[in-house]
């Protein structure tokens, strides 16, 4: 029936279609990326297993396309005002780790016997962390705007300057070796290099006086506009392929004339989609070059480097980030994230294949690389809270005595005196800051996001940057003067349950001596019964409060009155309409 079915190229794709998407359902209950289930499915179809794939050139014509789609989204991301904006911790960090990584890299190939241009080809390639993983990772878990989740976009940035700059290197080495073969005018020197002063300053000259206005037109049709981005990348790509710069340039070229404009955002998220998909066949082309035979010679060197960026690259960032004053925890987390090579690595060993410098074996090496570091850094990232707890007691000799970066309340307000402190600095916890604020208590915020920090000063709290199941932070807290302590983190926060998140801060607060009671939110009756036999003095339930008195509205029973208390700050209002009440409490 399947080769009834795949005898035309039409019933081939359906097929191939079916296959990605039942793998992808078990790459999805596995907790794996969609990546590793392209892969898969690229091996699965390949003459090595099922041997499905025959329609080669449409399936090569789709990946191409997957491939400019993909650099263009790199390069609308490239926007000069970001690139100003990088924080020197993304930037050297981002640095130390691709020269670390390359360095490194290549001197296990040598030792390897993989040859100087394969041991190069693959050093260079372990350098590039997924984009996609990494901010799909952080988003599921509501840490992108963490400090470590920052940090690691910083990274990406960095990443993706190097990216760039590889991509043109071998566009001008693969010109250089058209040139030698007598290849025609497309490989001409002087003409590719001419071609592309002229694409460049055409990207200039298109941003400064036409990109805005355009962009914005189009926009009144949203659908025109993602078909203008598609055909922008996909005409640069090719433009680029016929003057000798390759595909890959054109695409990123595409990209960042479009990066200074106010739909990027817009663009980045629609045309997502559409870069998955047409990826897909990117993999399985991929897939179906590789012969599983032929991989065993390097199961051995596949091992090897999955080990070394597994644990090498989030060792170099630790020791980076450490002697640049920040706390071993935020290093750890932000290491983790450049535990895994990406799919640009990929396009980067098949461009060197394609070019004659390196053996298709060489891509296979890599994939294999690919399938185990972003497998393993899935989990990793996943699981990266519980994995610093195991981790923590050897994590000391790359944090600092002091931690500049990530000033404290050792710093700041060593010695203040405060009534209650306030772990989690959400619409909870700054309603309760506020009116506190208010009635003329002092309290002391504290919250992982800098973000949220920086909100809470702007709105008049003191609040501080730190981590609540950090014991070394809460021992140097102002225990002492404080009356009440009161948690409201949420668990994505810490990665623990939201029971687990109370529980540790009941804890570590009781072991680093404080002697007043301690309030904390909970979300279901069962919470509350195990909090207050953790030690909770007074449980808060916000959510059953806010039920009880919606009903009472609804029902009538009781106006709602408000005192006039002047004007509030913008997030203020949020949090009143949200929070109004005093919460339904459960005392020990």
């Amino acid at each position: 029936m399947v080769d009834l079915i795949t005898q035309s190229a039409f019933g081939e794709v359906a097929t191939l279609l079916v296959l990605a998407a039942l793998v992808g359902l078990a790459g999805m209950i596995l907790r794996q990326p969609l990546i590793v289930s392209f892969i898969a499915v690229g091996l699965i179809a390949g003459p090595s297993a099922l041997g499905i794939v025959r329609s080669n050139d449409q399936i090569r014509l789709l990946s191409e396309l997957g491939v400019a789609v993909l650099l263009f989204l790199v390069g609308i991301k490239l926007d000069v005002k970001l690139i100003r904006s990088i924080g020197s911790v993304a930037l050297w960090t981002g640095l130390g780790q691709v020269a670390f990584t390359s360095i490194f890299g290549y001197l296990i190939g040598l030792v390897l016997g993989l040859g100087h241009i394969t041991s190069l080809y693959v050093a260079v390639a372990l350098t590039f962390s997924s984009t996609i993983i990494i901010v799909k990772l952080l988003s599921d878990k509501r840490e992108i705007d963490s400090l470590h989740g920052q940090i690691a976009l910083g990274f990406l940035i960095v990443q993706d300057l190097v990216v760039v700059l590889a991509m043109i290197v071998l566009s001008a080495i693969g010109i250089g070796a058209s040139a030698e073969g007598n290849k025609g005018a497309g490989g001409s020197v002087p003409l590719a290099l001419a071609s592309g002063l002229a694409l460049v300053a055409l990207v200039v000259l298109f941003v400064r006086y036409a990109a805005d206005q355009l962009t914005e037109r189009l926009a009144r049709q949203p659908e025109l506009l993602v078909t203008f981005a598609i055909a922008q990348a996909a005409v640069f790509a090719a433009v680029g392929d016929a003057v000798g710069l390759g595909k890959e340039v054109g695409g990123l070229l595409a990209g960042v004339s479009l990066a200074s404009t106010p739909y990027r955002e817009t663009l980045s998220a629609r045309l997502a989609p559409v870069r998955d998909f047409l990826l897909l066949f990117f993999f399985i082309a991929l897939g179906a070059t590789l012969d599983l035979s032929l991989l065993g010679a390097y199961s051995t060197a596949a091992i090897i480097f999955s080990i070394f960026v597994l644990v090498g690259n989030p060792a170099i960032v630790l020791a980076i980030m450490g002697v640049m004053g920040y706390r071993k925890r935020t290093s750890f987390l932000a290491g983790l994230t450049v535990a895994q090579i990406s799919e640009f690595s990929l396009i980067f060993v098949a461009m060197g294949v394609s070019l004659g410098h390196v053996e298709p074996a060489a891509l296979g090496l890599v994939t294999m690389v690919g399938l185990v570091t972003i497998a393993a850094s899935t989990y990793m990232i996943t699981y990266s809270h519980q994995l610093y707890a195991l981790c923590e007691p050897v994590l000391g000799v790359f944090e600092r005595r002091t931690t500049p970066r990530e000033t404290g309340a050792v710093g700041e307000h060593r010695g203040a005196r405060y009534t209650v402190l306030i772990f989690g600095l959400g619409r909870f916890g700054t309603a309760i800051g506020v009116r506190l604020r208010n009635r003329g208590i002092r309290a002391l915020g504290v919250d992982f996001n800098p973000l949220v920090v920086r909100r809470s000063r702007e709105l008049g709290l003191d609040a501080e940057f730190g981590d609540a199941t950090d014991a070394e932070f809460i021992a140097d807290l102002p225990l002492r003067s404080a009356d009440w302590i009161v948690c409201t983190v949420p668990a994505h926060l810490t990665g623990l349950s939201h029971e687990d998140t109370q529980s540790t801060v009941i804890q570590l607060t009781r072991a680093a001596g404080y002697q007043g009671r301690i309030a904390v939110t909970s979300h279901s009756a069962k919470d509350t019964e195990r909090l207050v036999q953790a030690g909770a003095g007074v449980v808060l339930e916000p959510f059953q409060d806010a039920a009880d008195r919606a009903v009472e509205i609804l029902c009538g029973s009781k106006q709602q009155e408000r005192p006039n208390m002047g004007p509030m700050e913008p997030d203020e209002e949020e949090v009143r309409n949200e929070e109004e009440t005093e919460p339904r409490i459960t005392q020990r």
